[in-house]
């Protein structure tokens, strides 16, 4: 084996895989610390603060979109095309309304949650709506899954809805996703384009209720900010998914939960008795099991002969 040099370790190869890390790792960083943002709006109330984002995101995609002239996929989108994205924007809506009340609600830890157990819920998606084979391993995570939901709904003394609709919702969505034949910048314009109309006519229903005008310029900048919030990590996200494997930005994502995590235990202080760390124990357990077989079968389709 020749002896590393310079040369090889700055390769571009290996110098676009470091920034594709470094974009991934950003965009999943951002994401993990928005539990910290969204009660910066209060007094806004969550369907409020829920409808200016969805407003202000369409702007700000909308600004990206002309910059990079991507308008011609939404022209060439087929009316099927059209009803998926529809299906997509009201899943992503549901997404975004949960975690934003999650948050300013205090269940920071039940949303930190709802995205641990996300990819799991991808998988027995796929399973049953795609027909994809899943292999032993990922059964087996799928089965520890639900036994930590049974363990925490013990706990709470009801279901963990919020954890519950954030998984599946997302789940389905990505699910959507791999249906539409639009990038992520484009498609998520395109779902905002379609929920954006109802989110404006309710900010206008609301009045002088509507705290985007009511409460200071420093609140009236940080609802503006909702669609560079939104944005920002997007655009990270894709420009790291373009140059890095899908398993790493698969590893990458759990940065997010385990931040929101943190600041619900640490940071506000969330109550966690010993069943409720059972129960997220037994979910860490689950996303290893996962990892570790993910890992294992990328490596296996690496050594595999070609031909």
């Amino acid at each position: 084996m020749p002896p590393l040099t310079t040369s090889a370790i700055t390769s571009p190869e290996v110098h676009t895989q470091g920034r594709g890390v470094t974009y991934g790792a950003l965009a999943y960083v951002l994401w993990g610390l928005f539990p910290a943002y969204w009660p910066l709006l209060v007094p806004a109330q969550p369907i409020e603060v829920l409808a200016h984002r969805i407003v202000w995101s369409f702007v700000t995609l909308a600004i990206v979109v002309m910059i990079l002239r991507r308008w011609r996929p939404f022209l060439e989108l087929s009316g099927k095309g059209w009803l998926i994205v529809t299906a997509a924007a009201v899943l992503i809506t549901v997404n975004w309304g949960t975690y934003i009340y999650a948050v300013n609600s205090h269940h920071v830890v039940e949303s930190a949650l709802g995205y641990f157990i996300t990819p799991l819920v991808s998988v027995a998606l796929g399973m049953i709506f795609l027909k994809e084979r899943v292999r032993l391993p990922q059964t087996v995570a799928i089965g520890v899954v639900v036994v930590a939901v049974i363990v925490l709904t013990v706990d709470y003394g009801r279901l963990p809805i919020i954890s519950l609709v954030l998984g599946f919702s997302f789940g389905v969505y990505g699910l959507l996703k791999k249906k539409v034949p639009l990038d992520s910048i484009t498609s998520l314009t395109a779902e905002s384009a379609v929920i954006a109309p109802i989110a404006l006519a309710y900010l206008l229903f609301l009045g002088s209720a509507n705290t985007f005008t009511t409460e200071g310029t420093g609140h009236t900048l940080l609802i503006l900010s909702t669609g560079i919030v939104t944005a920002v990590p997007l655009v990270l996200f894709g420009a790291g998914a373009q140059r890095i494997p899908l398993i790493t930005m698969g590893m990458l994502q759990y940065l997010a939960p385990v931040l929101q995590f943190a600041w619900g235990v640490f940071v506000v202080h969330e109550p966690m008795p010993a069943s409720r760390w059972i129960g997220f124990a037994l979910v860490w357990l689950a996303l290893a099991i996962f990892t570790v077989d993910a890992l294992r079968n990328r490596r296996k389709q690496q050594l595999a002969p070609v031909g």
